[in-house]
């Protein structure tokens, strides 16, 4: 793999956080659904963003 530089881990890191936001805020929302399919498509993004988020740790390390 390929050196990062100090711009491109900063922004490995802002869209680490990102991620981790998106992820919290959209289960969140599933928590509050009443409706089984839209709570499913919540819980489902949570989880594309939270494996998105592992992802890009990996460039980290």
């Amino acid at each position: 793999m390929t050196n990062l530089s100090h711009l491109e881990l900063e922004n490995i890191r802002h869209l680490v956080g990102s991620h981790e936001t998106v992820a919290q805020k959209l289960c969140s929302y599933a928590d509050q659904c009443t409706d089984p399919q839209i709570k499913q498509m919540f819980h489902q993004s949570s989880e594309d963003a939270k494996n998105t988020k592992q992802k890009l740790i990996s460039f980290l390390g």
